[in-house]
């Protein structure tokens, strides 16, 4: 066996464990799935799940029956990452990333922003609900380990208004 029909085999079993996921994610009624191919894009992962909950409740099921499906697959998590209280949800697989937020955080966060678009190969479950006033990373509640406030030398909000004025 060549080393590339090792590679493709490989890459056809993640893609295969990654669909798994999602239709796992599916079984507990998560909402607005993505899943990004992103192989040519990090070494961090091949494939980043993306997917929300409706509750705090709605996160730890979904999270709870990703693992144990997957582990009666006889695929365990390298790491796990965050509580329902914290909105957002992480399981590390590896060659697959799963994130499992509340529809705030992911509209704060704008993961699906990181990865090309054109590299989504499985969008599912209910859209989304819309982000009431007061949501969104406008208006967010800024989660406390991010409250600080980073000042970079040379960046002025009063000069970005004015270059904005001139002609």
């Amino acid at each position: 066996m060549t080393e590339e029909t090792r590679e493709k085999t490989t890459d056809i079993d993640a893609e295969a464990l990654a669909r798994r996921c999602v239709s796992v994610c599916e079984e507990r009624k998560a909402v607005d799935i993505l899943l990004f191919d992103v192989r040519e894009q990090t070494i961090l992962a091949d494939y980043f799940i993306v997917c929300s909950g409706t509750s705090l409740p709605h996160l730890r099921a979904i999270s709870d029956h990703v693992r144990r499906e997957l582990q009666a697959a006889g695929v365990r998590p390298r790491g796990a990452d965050g509580s329902p209280s914290s909105q957002w949800l992480v399981l590390d697989y590896g060659i697959i990333l799963v994130h499992i937020m509340m529809p705030e955080m992911r509209h704060y966060y704008c993961l699906e922003d990181l990865w090309d678009k054109r590299k989504i190969i499985y969008r599912g479950g209910e859209p989304m609900p819309p982000v009431r006033p007061g949501q969104g990373r406008a208006n967010a509640v800024i989660p406390p380990h991010l409250a600080t406030t980073t000042v970079i030398p040379g960046v002025d909000d009063e000069d970005e208004d004015e270059d904005e004025d001139a002609p």
